[in-house]
């Protein structure tokens, strides 16, 4: 399995040589639009406040605008286009602070993050992880960040500034753990159903189960076999990171967390960790992916564990942004109330 997983790693890097090459070509293209727009939107900004930015005058100075504009150069000068131009130039003052990886399209629902920390996040996990627009607006709609930031724990000042300011940093296993992750993409009815058909759900989906993991997944197999005193066990699925290089193990369980699934979990990331191992890979990572959990029990269940194991929930289904949200709060409010005491 290593010398099959090297010759993975070889044609990977090799596909990602020409990937950048194509995408650099693109790229240049889509800076000088950004640069462009953005430009046009410091002009109008400049005439409005030469107009004492009267919103009549703005109005109807873009009215007029868009009407030579779409004349003279055709379609994308639309009055709601250069309000976007103009609201691009508001919100980024300073054209260096601009991606020139991301394209205006990007740009366009970036903006409508109206949470500061959260867009900058998003422009940086944009950027590191070279998302398409179609998953950008998945990772959006998904509130990615608010999960990422439920699922560190504690919510301070300095974990929102680390998720604003630098995305997922992967310095640590559990850096890219999301609690829920959401699987609507897999199309799985809510109601019950078997591991099995999960599992093949998410098989079939597996480009949109790579980008809900994150940065630098590979998918290994499934049902990968572990043979132990003559038993056969099998674990549901099984990944490599490359940026953390270590196998990624995840156990499916369609009904709520038992402390058993610790112990079932523990034995397959020994077993990765002193039989498939390779030199240089970090320890296995364990993931248990149920339909729900009671967190207390969960603390106490994998207390004494010393493995990379975690439990998180998933959904089939979007998360509600203002549950989310006031999850988000809570846990902002818990974290000040123990600082206090």
């Amino acid at each position: 399995m290593a010398n099959l997983l090297k010759t993975t790693l070889f044609i990977e890097d090799i596909k990602k040589i020409i990937q950048e090459s194509k995408k650099s070509v693109v790229r240049n293209v889509n800076t000088i639009m950004v640069q462009t727009y953005w430009n046009i939107g410091k002009r109008i900004v400049e005439e409005e406040q030469k107009g004492n930015a009267k919103a009549d005058y703005g109005s109807e100075l873009l009215v007029n605008l868009s009407k030579e504009l779409t004349k003279e150069f055709g379609k994308g000068f639309s009055k709601s286009n250069l309000f976007s131009m103009r609201r691009f130039y508001i919100e980024f003052q300073k054209f260096q602070t601009v991606s020139g990886k991301l394209s205006w399209s990007h740009y366009l629902l970036l903006l409508g993050v109206s949470d500061l920390n959260a867009r900058s996040f998003y422009e940086h996990e944009c950027e590191n992880s070279n998302w398409s627009v179609r998953e950008l607006e998945r990772q959006i709609d998904s509130q990615l960040y608010t999960r990422l930031l439920l699922s560190k724990g504690d919510i301070n000042k300095q974990t929102v500034l680390e998720l604003a300011n630098n995305g997922v940093t992967y310095q640590t296993p559990d850096s890219f753990i999301k609690d829920p992750m959401v699987l609507e993409f897999v199309g799985v009815p809510e109601k019950p159903f078997l591991e099995s058909d999960l599992e093949k759900a998410i098989i079939d989906h597996i480009e949109d189960f790579l980008l809900e993991l994150g940065r630098g997944f590979m998918f290994v197999g499934s049902q990968q076999r572990i043979s132990i005193a003559g038993m056969n066990y099998y674990v549901d699925m099984v990944f490599y990171n490359k940026i953390l290089k270590s196998y990624v193990l995840i156990d499916l369980k369609m009904n709520k967390l038992k402390p058993e699934n610790f112990g079932q979990m523990n034995m397959y990331v020994n077993y990765y960790k002193e039989e498939i191992n390779d030199d240089g890979d970090s320890d296995p990572i364990g993931i248990i992916l149920c339909a729900d959990k009671e967190v207390p029990l969960a603390k106490m269940a994998i207390k004494g564990i010393e493995n990379n194991i975690y439990a998180a929930k998933y959904t089939t289904v979007m998360p509600d942004y203002e549950t989310l949200q006031n999850e988000v709060h809570k846990a902002i409010a818990m974290f000040n109330e123990k600082e206090d005491k």
